[in-house]
């Protein structure tokens, strides 16, 4: 439980971060991870609760007091073996992960929470660095053969998972680099890609094969969603991949972005945060891009107060914008959560980012109620928007009376979230859809991941609709269990 009575001698140890000035002239991750000898103070802080409700609050259920004390004891090549035993790439939870964990931490009852992130940061960059994170190819192949459409968190963590397990998988990706959201979604500077990289040559010395640009079933129709990043030059019907393997996961992002049609939305400027984000990541990659939406001496508005609007106000000001502002419809949250109503449980707080450190403005409780042209050249191009305060009564939303004002904006962002993933690649498969317009499938042990369609399964963003790395992961490996059982009538894959 590392020390005895550590929770009460040490404080947290923060993790450090670059300066904003300094940063903010780079694309590159900033945040310094705990070096070993605070690391190791930081794991003597755990109680090793009679009951450790940080393994529930984790979606992977990582075994946290265990690595916790085995950091404090310095055995660090088995903190990583445990760590490897729930999480398969703890290199992105490590970095984007929000920690539900240390939410649900006992000891953050009455004080700080241990700093679960900053720990799983620090192992799992001392195995790469050791050398300790090395390829596990199966002892022997079954002949049955497994497509994964969609190669972010969920789809790799399921054909990682599944090639151990002796399956020839293939992994494909609609567009030119795989890693789904991790590629083409997360910034740079909150992620670096060289991580996705070697996670890829690992896998596929373990066997997997991997298909970029190649579009699985079907991509909207104009004018109904085709904003979604989309760089494919080879398509395969569900037909094909229904014949040539024994089993298929849709495993895809929940693309469909939620729009905002008020009036004016017509207008030039006005981008889903998808549409801003991964034109960033492919110029970062090295990729020449033509019209590359530019954030550059303009009044940014962002509308959508979470992650992804906190991506885009980091890279709006990396590009040298104006003036960013951050719009939420929501009220603003309290600072501090009250906590016996809440714990263990996600709280509702006040979140402020490393992005909304580096400079912007954030109003709460504003309603868009239109985008407003310019005149003479700039006829067709937003310049400003219209919005107003609102208040929520009963569970509804009003307009406060007299509240409505202009704001400057040459570039508005949608990051409202994402409604379901791409309808058409469902019906492609002829996949049933739930109320929500995910696929429709369960999570039981027995049979769960499974669609309508015999051989298909659905996980990660696909199946549960807008969500976190970690629950992606968490799904990519128990649907990796359902298909192993559904191939080979049992499973000793972890769930």
């Amino acid at each position: 439980m590392g020390k005895i009575t550590g929770f009460m001698e040490f404080e947290r140890q923060e993790e450090s971060y670059e300066p904003p000035v300094a940063r903010l002239k780079h694309w590159k991750e900033f945040v310094h991870e705990l070096p070993d000898d605070k690391a190791k103070i930081q794991a003597g802080r755990c109680m090793d609760c009679g009951i450790p409700f940080c393994n529930s609050g984790c979606p992977v259920n990582n075994i946290i007091p265990d690595f916790n004390d085995l950091v404090w004891q310095g055995d660090w090549r088995n903190a990583l073996d445990t760590l490897h035993s729930t999480n398969n790439f703890p290199e992105f939870t490590g970095r984007i992960c929000p920690a539900p964990c240390e939410a649900a931490c006992t000891l953050g009852i009455n004080e700080a929470p241990v700093g679960i992130k900053s720990i799983e940061h620090a192992i799992i960059d001392k195995g790469w660095e050791m050398g300790w994170v090395v390829p596990q190819p199966p002892a022997h192949k079954t002949g049955k053969r497994v497509a994964v459409v969609g190669s972010g968190p969920a789809g790799l963590a399921a054909a990682q998972q599944l090639a151990r397990a002796g399956h020839d998988v293939t992994v494909f990706e609609k567009n030119d680099r795989i890693g789904g959201l991790l590629r083409y979604g997360i910034p740079d500077f909150k992620m670096e890609k060289h991580h996705i990289d070697r996670r890829i040559a690992q896998m596929q010395a373990e066997g997997v094969r991997f298909a970029p640009g190649v579009l699985v079933g079907e991509m909207p129709k104009d004018g109904a969603g085709t904003t979604v990043a989309n760089w494919s030059k080879e398509r395969r019907s569900p037909e094909q991949l229904l014949a040539e393997f024994d089993a298929v996961l849709l495993a895809g992002g929940a693309e469909h972005p939620r729009d905002l049609p008020v009036p004016g939305r017509e207008l030039d400027g006005i981008h889903f945060a998808m549409e801003f984000l991964p034109q960033q990541n492919k110029v970062n990659a090295g990729d020449k891009l033509k019209g590359q939406i530019v954030a550059t001496g303009k009044h940014v508005v962002v509308i959508g107060g979470g992650d992804t609007g906190s991506d885009c106000v980091g890279t709006s000001n990396r590009h040298g914008a104006a003036s960013v502002t951050q719009f939420e419809l929501l009220p603003q949250p309290p600072e501090q959560e009250n906590k016996p109503l809440v714990w263990p449980y996600w709280p509702i707080k006040l979140r402020t980012s490393s992005s909304h450190e580096e400079g912007c403005e954030r109003d709460w409780s504003v309603a868009t109620k239109a985008f407003v042209a310019g005149t003479g050249k700039d006829k067709n191009k937003v310049k400003s928007i219209t919005a107003c305060r609102v208040e929520w009564k009963d569970g509804r939303m009003q307009e406060v009376p007299g509240s409505e004002f202009t704001l400057q904006a040459d570039l508005v962002l949608l990051a409202m979230g994402f409604v379901h993933p791409l309808a058409p690649v469902l019906d492609a498969f002829g996949v049933e859809r739930d109320a929500r317009g995910n696929a429709k499938a369960g999570t039981e042990d027995d049979g769960g991941y499974a669609t309508n369609v015999p051989k298909v399964f659905a996980a990660g963003d696909m199946r549960r609709g807008q969500s976190l790395v970690v629950w992606a992961i968490r799904e990519g490996r128990q649907a990796a269990r359902a298909i192993d059982a559904f191939l080979m009538g049992h499973s000793e894959l972890p769930r």
